[in-house]
């Protein structure tokens, strides 16, 4: 059975030979520190020779299939143990910290320790406004920036996720594993915080990134997806009823001219 054909009837295009994927931002202020996902470019100088790696096609078909998106801010986080069962995430710059305390608090998220997959390794999440949806079959896999070579190692592992994005255009969260809580993590504004990889029912089918505009009938949708956590561990479960609600087209272009 194909992995693309339980949840969605919408055509898989197979005469397209590129499938546009939208991005918006569900946040009413402050959207300007959130950038725009970007299709990955390694800024390097290509060498001459096409034997390169820079020239191989294979890596450059990989490549232009990456959506990277950027850290919005800077982080200095540390771990406190508050007693042997409860911690606390701690923001190391305190009053120098170029966001507020009021703030970080509403986007951070600590599990409770039963959630997590190991009882030595915390597991907090940062709310981000970013969406993606489509009206092609497309499935989205959130991943670590794997490509992006760091002197200072992130303490811990990204928590990555797959959904189709056709039916189920959630929020996006950045999930992380502490795994040395005896180390901080360290976030940089401007550095590669996620990549975001898309798959469709044609693997030679490129993505055409496209920002999107939130219409009344995309904002009624997104409004029934979210935070249906709340209400079910089973939330594949509800792919149908998504469905069945969907409006017929969720991607329209924004004009910035209006």
């Amino acid at each position: 059975m194909s992995i693309f054909s339980p949840t969605s009837s919408l055509s898989i295009g197979a005469h397209k030979r590129a499938v546009e994927v939208g991005w918006l931002l569900q946040t009413d202020r402050g959207s300007f520190v959130w950038d725009s996902p970007r299709v990955y470019h390694r800024s390097i100088n290509r060498t001459k020779d096409i034997k390169s790696v820079g020239h191989c096609p294979a890596v450059n078909d990989f490549e232009a299939k990456i959506v990277e998106v950027l850290c919005p801010f800077d982080l200095h986080l540390g771990i406190s143990s508050k007693s042997d069962s409860t911690i606390d995430i701690v923001n190391r710059r305190g009053e120098g910290s170029g966001i507020v305390s009021s703030v970080l608090s509403k986007l951070l998220i600590l599990s409770p320790q039963s959630q997590w997959r190991d009882p030595k390794r915390p597991v907090f999440q940062i709310r981000t406004p970013y969406t993606f949806l489509s009206d092609d079959v497309v499935y989205l896999n959130q991943l670590p920036p794997f490509m992006e070579y760091r002197t200072a190692k992130w303490p811990g592992l990204l928590v990555g996720g797959r959904f189709p994005i056709h039916v189920w255009p959630r929020t996006l969260n950045w999930a992380f594993e502490w795994c040395e809580t005896d180390r901080d993590l360290i976030l940089e504004r401007g550095q590669p915080w996620f990549y975001c990889r898309f798959e469709t029912p044609h693997p030679q089918q490129n993505i055409q990134l496209v920002e999107a505009a939130m219409t009344p009938p995309v904002q009624r949708y997104l409004s029934g997806i979210e935070s249906v956590a709340g209400y079910t561990a089973k939330t594949f479960s509800l792919f149908s009823i998504a469905q069945k609600r969907r409006p017929r087209k969720l991607v329209f272009h924004v004009d910035r001219d209006k």
